[in-house]
């Protein structure tokens, strides 16, 4: 088959879908377009005569950072988390319908969920969020952490461990070498400064090490695997969830650590977090594990690469990274 790009023209797309069967062969292609700025992935909206459809294509780099190269299996392994996700009613409920998938093509169709904006707008200030949404947020991972899956579907679920490995990179590695191109004060004039503490603490880079290792280790739990606002949607007047890409079976505590990391990033009250996260339940959740993957999560997000659209001044990141430094180190 010849290879398609999704920048193809809109008929190259329409015949692809008639061969794959995902559009019947009386439905026509109108327009391609780009539904929002992925980061790992190229994703065009696909309009049709009669409604919408979306396809996710993996190419061999990050898509948000063309030098970074990528896995393409990584589209496989989502398309995997769909599978075992699907099983469960309350979970479908959040996710976008699956159309299909070509792993030849590494080509993945899904529900159109329409016109849609992703969270991260609480990183600013003052944000307009309902308490509802927040608990649907933690709910849904609640939902995803307590399936039980059995024995065979856990060990016939792809490892993941290359792109684990390269998300790996920029929890645990890159954030603290003492040179690693990246000048934060482009982010922010006297970050640099700020993080060269916590580059030279070789107390917090052991934990941090430590933490890694936890990470890259295998488990029973079904991870999101980057449960943050960018995978969150606004659809609908519904919150929705997608991008599991970075999905595995691992520590419960490490998705949890994280989305209560953003919590904080966006500096939500303490209040409302709290009240978001009882709709967890934390019976065997190792709290002091989960702390730290939420320092660690404040950490990278602040030092390191993975730049978010934060509100902060220079005074509330050094106060956020102390607090980080904190978590891990306790």
């Amino acid at each position: 088959m010849t290879e398609i790009n999704l920048h193809a023209l809109p008929q190259t797309i329409e015949g692809y879908l008639h061969q794959q069967g995902w559009i019947s062969w009386n439905r026509k292609v109108l327009s391609l377009e780009k539904p929002g700025e992925g980061n790992m992935n190229v994703v065009i909206r696909v309009k049709l005569d009669d409604g919408s459809l979306i396809l996710k294509q993996a190419r061999p780099y990050v898509q948000k950072y063309p030098q970074i190269p990528a896995p393409l299996e990584r589209i496989t392994v989502e398309s995997r988390f769909y599978d075992l996700a699907d099983t469960n009613e309350v979970l479908s409920e959040y996710l976008p319908g699956v159309i299909g998938f070509d792993p030849e093509q590494y080509i993945f169709a899904l529900e159109d969920l329409g016109e849609t904006a992703d969270y991260t707008f609480l990183y600013g200030k003052g944000a307009n969020v309902e308490p509802a949404e927040l608990e649907a947020a933690v709910c849904f991972l609640s939902q995803l952490h307590h399936i039980g899956f059995s024995d065979a579907e856990k060990a016939g679920f792809p490892a993941n461990m290359a792109l684990r490995q390269l998300n790996h990179e920029h929890l645990i590695v890159y954030p603290y070498l003492m040179d690693n191109g990246f000048n934060l004060d482009s982010v922010q004039p006297g970050l640099q400064e700020t993080a060269m503490a916590y580059k030279a603490d070789e107390e917090l880079k052991k934990q941090i090490c430590q933490l890694g290792e936890r990470y890259l280790a295998s488990g029973s739990t079904l991870l999101h695997g980057d449960y943050y606002p960018g995978s969150w949607l606004r659809a609908g007047g519904r919150f929705r969830v997608i991008d599991p890409e970075f999905c595995f079976f691992g520590p419960a505590e490490y998705d949890y650590g994280v989305m209560v990391a953003h919590f904080m990033l966006a500096q939500l009250p303490q209040r409302v977090i709290d009240q978001a996260l009882n709709q967890y339940d934390t019976g065997e959740l190792d709290m002091e594990l989960a702390a730290k993957f939420t320092g660690m999560e404040i950490l990278r997000r602040i030092i390191g690469l993975a730049q978010l659209p934060l509100d902060l001044t220079l005074d509330e990141r050094s106060l956020l990274l102390t607090e980080a430094a904190a978590l891990v180190k306790s």
